[in-house]
């Protein structure tokens, strides 16, 4: 379980700091129009909000802590 704690804890550091950084993007799809059957959209690059990956560093780092001060 300690271990496990940690490896999580270091998961989520990483990808905090990428989301942090703007590193990690997702794609966004939106309808721009529409007429009938017939549809346009276009499809944006969007990065993860800079708060979201703040706080993710932030549990990861309580999740390392915790785990290293957790007997086994």
């Amino acid at each position: 379980m300690r271990g496990a704690m940690i490896a999580i804890g270091l998961i989520l550091i990483v990808g905090g700091v990428a989301g942090f950084f703007g590193m990690i993007e997702y794609p966004h799809d939106k309808e721009v129009a529409k007429i009938g059957n017939i549809s346009a959209t276009v499809s944006q690059d969007k990065t993860v909000p800079q708060w979201a990956g703040g706080i993710a560093a932030l549990v990861g780092l309580g999740l390392v802590a915790a785990g290293a001060m957790r007997k086994s």
